[in-house]
Formats: C-alpha cells, structure tokens, sequence
C-alpha cells in the first residue's frame, strides 16, 4: 500500500508539471503571434499613413503611378502575412487598401478629369515577336479598367471550345496568361512563377504548382484546381475552386463561389509541389478571406464545398495530353 501511495504522488506530481508545461508552451505561442501581428500592424500603419499623407498632398499627375505602386506594395504586405493573422487583421488590412485605391480613384479624377487613371493595356505584340506556343489576343479599346496589371506574359488568349495543353518543365517562362477564353478546357504541368487568370467563362483549369502568386479577375462558371502560395480572386461567379494555397485566399466582389482541397495528379507532381514549396497541405483553402465582407459572421459569398460535390482525383494521364492545342 505505501508503494502505490507513493506511485498515485508521482504521478499527480507528474501531471502538474506537465501541465504547468503546457501553459508556458501556449503562453510562448500567444505571445510570438501578438508579437508578428504587432509587427506587421507597425509596418501597416506606417506604410498607410505614408500613402494617405501623399494622397492629400499631391497635385502633380505624374506622382499617381508612384502611389498606386505603394498601395500595390502595401497589398502584397497583407498577402504574404495573411497567414499568420486572424481574421479580422486581414479583412480590415484589406478594407483600408480598398479605401486607399478609392482615394486614388478620386484624386486622378480631379488631376485628369479628361482620362481616368487606371492600368492600360499595352499594344499588343506582332506576329513576328510572337514566340510559337504564345496565343495572342488582338486589341480591345472597351475593356474594363481592371484592378490587376495587364501582362504581356506567354499564354492562351481569346479561344473557344478548344483544349490546352503546355508543359513548363525544362522551360525559362516566368509568367503564363489565360484570358478571353470560353468553354475552354486548359491543362498545365509543371511549375510557373506567377499565373494570370482574367475573362474566363464556362473553362476548366488544371495546373501544376505555383512557386508565386495567381490573381483572378472575372470568372464565371467554372472549375479552377490550382496551387499557389498566395491567390486573389475578383469578380468571380458561380465557380468551383480546389487550391492548395500556403496563405488565405482572397475573396473580393465575388459571389456563389465554392472552395475544396487540391486533387490534380499527374506524373512528377509530387516533386513539382516540393519544389515550390507546397507538399504540405494547410487548409488554408477552406479559410477565405472576403475582404468585403467585415462581419464576424461567415460570409454569404463563399462556401465550401461539400464532400459528396466534389470532384475526385484528377489524373491529366486520363484525361490525355497529346493531340491539343499548346
């Protein structure tokens, strides 16, 4: 008997220790997270206040581009430390650089009243400087002023009813466009820096990993199964996206729109994933951000989607890569 006293101390005494243990490990970790959002906040502040004292002052036209370029840098701050900030943190970030493009909205309205300031598309290339696989659309004065830069990158451009394919693998292309496409199927394998999604409607999208950024701008219709470290979608409308994301995906002006996990397979994926830092799988495509959206409520824009609408694993083997356009 005085054996199993002796034992039942021990263990009490082992229990508290463990647990006065893993109150310091939870204290530690709320502090090192109040630390980081502290220090972002810092850097926040300071770059809006930079950015709101310039709006008010300037009156000379050729500084606009100068702070549409802070705001764009200010963004990209948000983006690459949304995943370590709650919720709130990001939404209200994301409604301050709303704000500010607003504000820089008006004030080139009253520094050019003749000619809204806005990023333009840049003349579109000639034949001659087109590389073989590049799908070139022609130019189009009436287009929307869009709140992503227009890329000349390679890509596949105002197409109908066709299906894409193109293999980056062993190739020196940084950034890829898909734009203007309708009922447009596009299979790509390998990994890109930086993908460009705009004018999308009815398409399907499979693409290999994504070492930077995707931004998606007017999207209706379709099915997108991507990975990024960083994605941004505007403008989208009843569309179905599978990410495997390491940041939070950003909503803005979209509605009944569905997100599930990452389900593309195709041979050398795994190896492709691990080389753009993206192997592990964090959920964040379930956690989205709508920056329009401030509530602590869930956001009726965005849902998930449910496990027995999704699609099942898509093997680009199956689906056969050969005899498309690319």
């Amino acid at each position: 008997m005085p054996d199993q006293s002796l034992q039942k101390k021990h263990q009490l005494m082992l229990e508290r220790l463990s647990n006065r243990h893993q109150t310091r490990l939870e204290t530690r970790k709320v502090d090192s997270l109040d630390s980081s959002t502290s220090a972002f906040l810092s850097r926040f502040n300071d770059s809006k206040n930079s950015i709101t004292s310039h709006l008010q002052t300037t009156t000379d036209p050729s500084r606009l581009p100068d702070i549409s370029a802070s705001i764009s840098t200010l963004e990209k701050l948000v983006a690459e430390n949304s995943y370590s900030l709650p919720s709130y943190e990001v939404r209200s970030s994301l409604k301050t650089i709303s704000d500010l493009k607003q504000n820089l909205e008006n004030l080139s309205a009253q520094l050019i009243p003749k000619k809204k300031f806005a990023f333009k598309n840049k003349p579109t290339k000639t034949q001659t400087q087109i590389r073989q696989n590049d799908v070139i659309s022609e130019p189009n004065e009436t287009k929307p002023t869009s709140n992503f830069p227009v890329r000349e990158s390679p890509g596949f451009r105002d197409k109908q009813n066709q299906v894409f394919f193109r293999d980056f693998k062993g190739s020196e292309i940084g950034e890829f466009t898909l734009a203007g496409l309708d009922s447009c199927e596009v299979r790509l394998l390998g990994c890109v820096n930086a993908l460009f999604v705009n004018k999308l409607k009815g398409c399907k999208i499979y693409a290999g990993p994504v070492t930077g950024s995707i931004l998606i701008e007017e999207v209706e219709d379709c099915v997108l199964v991507l990975a990024s470290h960083q994605i941004r979608i505007h403008f989208a409308k009843s569309c179905d996206f599978y990410l495997r994301v390491r940041s939070r995906p950003i909503i803005e002006d979209c509605n009944g729109i569905r997100f599930g996990p990452y389900c593309l397979k195709y041979e050398g994926i795994e190896e492709d994933l691990e080389a753009a830092g993206l192997s592990e799988e964090t959920g964040n495509w379930g956690n989205v951000d709508d920056c329009k959206w401030l509530r602590a409520v869930q956001s009726p824009n965005w849902s998930v989607l449910p496990e027995d609408e999704r699609l099942g694993t898509v093997d680009l083997a199956d689906l056969g890569c050969v005899n498309v356009a690319s």
